[in-house]
């Protein structure tokens, strides 16, 4: 095997451990990897010291440059997929939600975490309107909806 053979391996060995981890560190070992294999094949950096020399200094290049970026992208990508078909939902609290903790509400068939918007305690058989999705945890806060039964 040829250096610039070796280096693509290490390369495509860094990008699959990116796929697995999704850290955005190995892609970027990947591509100074992949980029010392490239000026290997070429004849440009023909003694390992060069070789180390140049992966290093594209890795930490690549790094610096878009990590935060890269980062970014993907954050904001992912809150955009996020469950907003739930907001305005009503539910009810099926036990009862503690001011700084967890309870449980029962909305479309199956129970969810929720937590309450403003930090109050939202008691059992109470219900509550959904006002965001925090991961897999619903935000809510105590419906106001008052029915009447008056008679007329």
């Amino acid at each position: 095997m040829t250096s610039s053979q070796i280096w693509a391996v290490l390369g495509l060995l860094f990008l699959t451990a990116e796929l697995v981890s999704i850290s955005f560190v190995f892609a970027f070992l990947s591509v100074g990897a992949l980029v010392t294999a490239l000026l290997t094949g070429l004849g440009l950096t023909s003694d390992v010291s060069g070789q180390l020399l140049c992966f290093s200094v594209v890795t930490i290049i690549t790094l610096v440059a878009g990590r935060k970026p890269l980062r970014r992208w993907f954050e904001s990508r992912t809150k955009k997929q996020e469950y907003t078909e739930y907001v305005g939902d009503r539910a009810k609290v099926i036990l009862t939600i503690p001011a700084h903790g967890e309870g449980r509400i029962f909305y479309r068939g199956t129970e969810w975490i929720a937590v309450s918007e403003t930090e109050e305690s939202i008691l059992a058989g109470k219900q509550v309107v959904i006002k965001r999705m925090d991961g897999i945890r619903a935000v809510v806060a105590a419906s106001t909806i008052v029915i009447s039964n008056n008679a007329d």
